[in-house]
């Protein structure tokens, strides 16, 4: 098991939350990101969590246009 899962797994679902609320897909958010539509599908599968750089998180939170601590937020 991945160390540190259960924060992967609310990351994964919280770039989730904001993507659909953006009214993105995941294509067109792994477009912005300059990643595979494969990588962002398994970045927010809460049940694969996916390590992923800073840089790769710093730009899903720019593509979605919020702060990088809205990732964070642990208690949704």
């Amino acid at each position: 098991m991945i160390k540190h899962y259960e924060y992967y797994n609310q990351i994964a679902l919280n770039i989730s939350y904001y993507r659909k609320k953006a009214g993105l897909t995941q294509a067109r958010l792994a477009e912005r990101v300059h990643i595979s539509r494969g990588h962002m599908s398994n970045i927010e599968a809460p049940n694969v969590p996916t390590p992923f750089t800073t840089t790769i998180l710093f730009d899903i939170a720019d593509a979605l246009e919020v702060e990088l601590v809205d990732l964070f937020d642990f208690k949704k």
